[in-house]
């Protein structure tokens, strides 16, 4: 009750006394209530093993339910709970997933080496259930198979041998499966209700009707949720569960440091939690006054350090929960902010960073098309810019565009200006290509696209990456039209029941561009035109200093994996810190996750050049591989990576560096990238060279995209350590040097040498073989 804030309504004759006397008895009524079902209902003990949280889901999905059927549930990581307490337990629901070469996840192989090494204990008055996690095609050898859920199984045995009754089989959830391991789950779960005599209450409300994730964002008014109150409580680091869907939403990950994890478990504390803030940059433009707040907000409030993500946006991590109100109004005050950085809507715009005739125009057209697309609630203001809305709720909140369940997934756009593809235009959603008319400069339209998407799930063969197809050209007056209507298709036909099948690469897939021409076309009233005539010639950045048409100067720093901070040997974060004070024109980020300091007046270059030598912030000392190299953050923050990323990728190409040079390829541009987990943040999948994380220290190898973004790259080894990923490149890289054609670049020699086949189809980059017919109709 003290926790609780009591939200009080006004109400004509009635006062205020009164009515916090009525709100007080009935939340005593309340938690009178709620204690006498406690103790009438039935204990029920849920443990759960898991590394990626799909079995930490599946529990705590279980955990909701039993509540609804009368049980009196606890629910934690197997390792959380004391093992002594074991036989006196009368239920015990068990759910594991699988690691490695057929291990226990981390959080609980403590509990499993205690269980299984001859604990002097007898269960003969506890029931069980198991249910597993798994994917039969993750060992692919014969001899592997007894891999297969194997966790599940040896814990199943194990629990029979020390004397509790099973009361049903143990479940097993197959990747492989129509639905994955949902599948499995589907038939297990309503069984064990059964078994248990509670099956009366129909089915569960976590598999039945719409999804979670719409039933979060339809019951949250508008993105609101409980946050503003979860703010406030001090007794925990983190918020409701819920909750973090939302914050998503606002621009706001929740996370805990994973190297921290086990140690603080061993404490009893809780996991170190923190929060990313992603801030929105449309079109990737800021002024130096921006960028000098950010820099101040990260040395306050986040880790110290700042992040150029792959979306031309900023990221600050280690934000916690006590500082992050705090940080979102000084994010705000710059006139920036991070509504729509993240969540089921369109996400920042991207836009081409280099200052070509059209540039100012197509800018123009960024910045009014992200305005046009950003959710309209309110919720954001209120909730951390304190923005109250009208009492008595004159005002209500509407989407106008999105409705109360936004999106099925996530929306992306990217901004490509010919013959630059360095914003991955092909790995959108939507995709506006400009086409400038090069004798005049003018700005005619946008050739526009459908379809990308990196994300995949390994294994998984109904998961893939795509490259986007061209779906007609429109003028420039039409061109927000356009894109809100193929959004808007993607709103109403979007698969809103399976979110690893809600992209709208998958919308594309499932019902073809014709059927999807016809859509966006029937909504606007009239047709688009036919694709116009255009030729990329890289997706990397122009590094060093370029002067533009307009007399300006721009110069393109190399930022490792987007990361800016201070080094021994490189002072990049004072570096920018101390330009930013005396720059006068912007700074661009990259979809490289570089920083250009733009606009630089020629009586200004000499200075800017002085800081930029007195920083270490010059170019000679790296290969053209590392500058060409990308790296999504991963561990220890991001929940979803198997392996490391941006920890990792500068050292192994500090070993790939002694080959290149010995090959004499020190300055040839090589696109290098690599990803913790198959979602592909960094677009691994259109790289020359590509590794997504397996598990620690294990990677898929991907060889033989097209350097201009136009072709993906194909799975050439599987589950590869940094010696086998050594001795695997250096034979190819020494024979390139050798055998290339003159401009040949490292991606097509490597297909034309038939490392790997030319892959312009999703399905095929992983290696299955039933292949669709697509239409590119890319560099027409």
């Amino acid at each position: 009750l003290v926790k609780s804030e009591i939200q009080i309504s006004p109400s004509i004759g009635t006062s205020l006394d009164s009515d916090i006397q009525r709100l007080h008895r009935e939340k005593v009524s309340t938690s009178y209530a709620y204690l006498l079902e406690g103790l009438n209902s039935k204990p029920l003990l849920i443990l759960y093993g898991s590394d990626g949280g799909n079995a930490e889901g599946l529990a705590k999905r279980l955990n909701n339910e039993s509540k609804r059927r009368g049980f009196n549930p606890r629910c934690m990581p197997c390792d959380s709970y004391d093992l002594s307490e074991f036989p006196n337990e009368q239920l015990v629901i068990l759910i594991v997933s699988t690691a490695g070469q057929g291990e226990f996840p981390g959080n609980s192989r403590q509990f499993w080496k205690k269980i299984s090494g001859g604990a002097s204990m007898r269960l003969e008055t506890t029931k069980f259930g198991v249910f597993g996690l798994g994917d039969k095609h993750y060992w692919k050898r014969p001899d592997e198979a007894i891999y297969f859920m194997k966790p599940a199984l040896d814990l199943d045995k194990k629990l029979e041998e020390l004397g509790a009754e099973r009361i049903i089989e143990c479940g097993l959830g197959d990747d492989q499966d129509e639905d994955r391991y949902e599948t499995g789950w589907k038939k297990w779960e309503p069984e064990l209700w059964k078994i248990l005599g509670v099956d009366n209450m129909g089915p569960s409300i976590a598999t039945s009707g719409l999804p979670p994730d719409d039933d979060i964002k339809r019951s949250s008014n508008f993105l609101r949720g409980t946050i503003a109150q979860g703010l406030q409580d001090t007794s925990t680091g983190a918020l409701a569960e819920l909750d973090t869907k939302l914050t998503k939403f606002h621009g706001i990950y929740q996370q805990d440091d994973r190297d921290l994890r086990e140690e603080r478990r061993l404490l009893g504390q809780e996991k170190a939690f923190s929060f990313m803030v992603r801030i929105r940059v449309p079109a990737g433009i800021c002024s130096p006054a921006q960028y000098l707040a950010i820099d101040e907000i990260a040395s306050n409030h986040a880790n110290q350090t700042i992040k150029l993500t792959t979306r031309q946006a900023f990221q600050l991590h280690g934000v916690l929960k006590r500082n992050l109100k705090t940080t979102i109004q000084e994010i705000n005050q710059c006139l920036l902010d991070t509504l729509a950085a993240c969540g089921d809507v369109c996400r920042n715009i991207m836009c081409d960073p280099y200052d070509t005739f059209a540039h100012a125009e197509i800018y123009d057209f960024a910045k009014k098309l992200s305005d046009h697309l950003t959710p309209r609630t309110s919720a954001y203001h209120e909730i951390w810019l304190d923005k109250t809305l009208v009492s008595g709720n004159a005002v209500q909140d509407i989407e106008p565009l999105y409705g109360p369940t936004y999106l099925p997934r996530k929306f992306k756009v990217a901004i490509a200006v010919p013959p630059s593809n360095s914003v991955d235009v092909y790995a959108h959603c939507l995709g506006y290509i400009a086409i400038v008319d090069r004798a005049t400069g003018k700005l005619e339209g946008f050739n526009v696209t459908i379809g990308g998407g990196m994300g995949m799930t390994h294994n998984n063969k109904k998961t893939y990456p795509c490259l986007a197809s061209l779906l007609g050209f429109c003028r420039v007056d039409q061109a927000i039209d356009v894109g809100e209507k193929v959004m808007l298709v993607q709103r109403d036909f979007g698969n809103r029941t399976n979110r690893k099948h809600a992209r709208l690469k998958y919308t594309l897939e499932d019902n073809g561009m014709d059927w999807y021409r016809e859509q966006v076309e029937s909504r606007l009233g009239y047709k688009l035109d036919k694709p116009r005539e255009f030729k990329f010639d890289s997706n990397s950045d122009n590094y060093g200093w370029t002067k533009s048409h307009r007399g300006k100067w721009f110069y393109t720093m190399f930022v490792q994996n987007g990361r800016i901070y201070d080094s021994e040997n490189v002072q990049l974060k004072t570096g920018i810190r101390e330009i930013a004070k005396i720059h006068k024109g912007d700074f661009r980020l990259t979809a490289n996750q570089h920083l250009i300091i733009g606009n630089v007046d020629e009586s200004s270059k000499d200075q800017i050049d002085t800081l930029l030598n007195r920083f270490g912030l010059n170019l000679s000392r790296y290969t053209g591989l590392r500058l060409n190299s990308m790296a999504c953050v991963a561990l220890p923050t991001c929940g979803l990576a198997f392996a490391e990323s941006e920890r990792y990728l500068p050292s192994l190409i500090t070993k790939l560096d002694e080959i290149i040079d010995e090959a004499g390829l020190h300055n040839d541009a090589i696109t290098i990238r690599m990803s913790g987990c198959a979602n592909g943040c960094s677009r691994p999948y259109i790289a020359e060279i590509a590794f997504v994380g397996k598990s620690p220290g294990v990677y898929n190898l991907y060889l033989g995209a097209g350097f201009v973004g136009d072709r993906l790259s194909k799975l050439y080894k599987e589950n590869v350590d940094e010696d086998q990923i050594l001795k695997e490149l250096k034979p190819i890289l020494f024979r390139y040097a050798k055998e290339r054609k003159n401009g040949e670049k490292f991606g097509d020699f490597v297909v034309r040498n038939e490392y790997v086949k030319a892959c312009m189809n999703g399905r095929d980059s992983v290696s299955y073989t039933h292949l669709r017919a697509h239409e590119t109709g890319r560099n027409l």
